[in-house]
């Protein structure tokens, strides 16, 4: 029985219909059509003297061993196809078996992966950190919270963060405080009500205080807050943490005021505004005690180094079409001497932001250095610098003050000595 099924599903019989078909066909004189061996029927009028003419193209039969076969057209092998398709039986209608262990097969891989996704546990408690979380409220909603992880990118040649990349994470906390809070408008840290009176933050003063820097892989903890600043200013604090050991890396606080973003002129804080932002103020002392010292002006006879021909990139522009303000801190150190580079690191820095500067502004760096001590190796050392444009008009005045790097930091990278080289 089952040899008898697979036979016909494989050799099926001729049907009754494609046998008549097969007949040939008298003509209305009683003489057969013409065929040529394809099949094609040779027109009536085509016959002459009562003979059979067939058209040129016919070919002679082939014989294979000698017995003739016949050729048929496509559309006869389809017609037969068609007449001659396999009964329907319990084998020929199963399903697809590979197609149907090959989805099986995916649904348990992607099980099994996700099952190791929720199942992985990390070998170091800080790999816990959500790295691409936007922080949360602590304090009763008036400190920011956010989780940064120090990247391979964003180490220098000692190993370590740069003062570029702590400085992002603070301007990256700032903002999305404003956006956590609510408060978010179509500006770069701008509120709804400063929106809409074309009004944006620019900072007038930075001080910062780095206690040691993170290394890659590091996860720091950012805390940021908000409080007044005389009558049209506000103080914005931040304190950086080692988020496994709860250690200081880095303090900063800063002072912005509000610039008019059409006419790039200083703007006094509408009632509107200050009645946003007051009930986030936190009625706390600054994070870093003053510095109150002037910043002296630097000119081409006072300054020690001059680094010139300092141009904005198009990447360098923020949203508010002006220069980022970190921008300048990596412009400040282009005329810092190389020595101090390597040999020390930065321990505090203050910044006064003069004026904006623009794509097309091309500007020139300049660095005066005070030795406190006795050698370049194990004395600290103070810089003044100054950012300006070419024609003269001042940028950002700046004072930074360096330490001697870490012996072990220092032999790791690999630095040798300046005076010994």
């Amino acid at each position: 029985m089952v040899a008898s099924i697979a036979a016909s599903a494989f050799f099926p019989a001729a049907s009754s219909s494609s046998a008549s078909s097969a007949k040939p066909s008298k003509t209305v004189g009683g003489a057969p059509e013409s065929l040529d061996v394809r099949g094609i029927v040779a027109k009536p009028g085509s016959l002459s003297s009562g003979g059979l003419q067939v058209k040129a193209n016919a070919q002679v039969a082939p014989k294979i061993n000698g017995t003739k076969i016949s050729l048929k057209t496509d559309t006869q092998k389809g017609e037969d196809e068609a007449s001659y398709s396999a009964p329907r039986t319990f084998y020929n209608q199963l399903p697809d078996w590979s197609m149907l262990l090959a989805a099986i097969t995916t649904i348990f891989l992607a099980a099994e992966k996700q099952w190791t996704l929720l199942d992985w546990k990390p070998k170091r408690p800080d790999m816990l950190t959500d790295a691409f979380s936007l922080g949360r409220m602590v304090n009763d909603g008036l400190v920011f919270k956010q989780n940064f992880s120090i990247r391979s990118y964003e180490v220098g040649a000692d190993r370590t963060a740069s003062i570029e990349t702590l400085m992002n994470h603070l301007q990256e906390t700032a903002l999305n405080h404003v956006k956590i809070s609510g408060l978010m408008g179509d500006g770069f840290g701008a509120t709804q009500e400063m929106s809409r009176r074309n009004l944006i933050w620019v900072v007038t003063k930075m001080q910062v205080l780095v206690e040691r820097y993170p290394t890659w892989g590091d996860v720091v903890e950012v805390d940021t807050w908000v409080a007044a600043s005389g009558k049209n200013g506000m103080r914005r604090d931040w304190h950086v943490r080692d988020c496994q050991t709860g250690q200081t890396i880095m303090r900063a606080s800063s002072v912005w005021v509000m610039m008019n973003k059409n006419t790039r002129r200083l703007s006094k804080m509408p009632e509107e505004v200050r009645a946003e932002i007051e009930p986030y103020f936190l009625e706390r002392s600054a994070i870093i005690d003053e510095d109150s010292r002037k910043l002296p002006k630097l000119d081409d006879d006072t300054a020690d180094y001059i680094s010139k021909g300092l141009t904005p990139r198009w990447g360098d522009l923020d949203i508010n079409q002006h220069v980022n303000n970190v921008k300048y801190i990596g412009w400040i150190l282009e005329s810092a001497p190389i020595s101090i580079l390597e040999n020390h690191e930065l321990a505090s820095m203050t910044l006064e932001y003069r004026r904006e500067c623009g794509r097309d502004s091309v500007l020139q760096s300049l660095t005066a250095v005070s030795d406190t001590g006795d050698t370049l190796m194990d004395s600290g050392i103070e810089c003044k610098h100054l950012l300006r444009l070419e024609c003269g008009a001042e940028i950002v005045r700046g004072r930074t003050e360096w330490r001697p790097k870490p012996v072990a930091e220092h032999v790791e990278a690999g630095f040798t000595p300046a005076e010994s080289a």
